[in-house]
């Protein structure tokens, strides 16, 4: 861990308590399971979301690019580390509202009033329609289940010819990311748990 990580550690936790998970090879800042910073080779990202993402462009941080073998995704968190480094002024406020739309965006995730199944991340009507005619019919029964557990069904309704991706694909609607980010070792996890 640098000295500017180390600094940032110490500088977040007036902002309430927090948990690190390793997330896309780097370390994810988490409160109440709401991932809002993400540091990845020595670089500070905040989570972004409606407004706050023309708010961090005009400060001129750009979006973090995960490159994966052959494959880049675009995740809306930005690089914050100059701002950090220059104690910027409206810091502070920026980090309270990306925590607080963290926050938001997962409580929404998790309610099955607001969401339909192809409304969750890797999610489009097919998938949709694949879950329901495994027996599934809302978000609050696919998030309970939980992505092994779906796979499964689906796997029983279609056969077993069904692709392993499905399995990401539904880990990462339930985690609020793009399949493609999921980590080899929660991959294994993921499929140690449908055997």
């Amino acid at each position: 861990m640098d000295m500017t990580e180390q600094l940032f550690i110490q500088y977040i936790a007036k902002f309430g308590d927090y948990y690190k998970r390793s997330m896309f090879g780097g370390v994810g800042l988490f409160k109440d399971d709401a991932m809002f910073v993400l540091i990845s080779d020595n670089t500070i990202y905040l989570r972004g979301g409606s407004s706050l993402d023309q708010r961090l462009m005009s400060l001129g941080c750009e979006k973090y690019v995960h490159v994966k073998k052959q494959t880049t995704a675009t995740v809306n968190y930005y690089d914050i580390t100059g701002l950090f480094e220059s104690e910027h002024p409206q810091l502070d406020r920026l980090i309270h509202r990306s925590l607080d739309g963290a926050l938001a965006a997962r409580k929404s995730r998790l309610s099955p009033t607001n969401k339909r199944l192809r409304d969750l991340p890797n999610m489009q009507l097919t998938l949709e329609r694949m879950v329901k005619k495994a027996g599934i019919d809302d978000v609050d029964t696919f998030v309970k289940l939980g992505a092994p557990t779906v796979y499964a069904k689906v796997k029983k309704a279609y056969g077993s010819d069904v692709d392993v991706k499905l399995l990401w694909k539904f880990a990462g609607a339930i985690d609020g990311i793009h399949w493609k980010l999921i980590q080899e070792p929660r991959k294994q996890q993921l499929l140690e748990s449908c055997l």
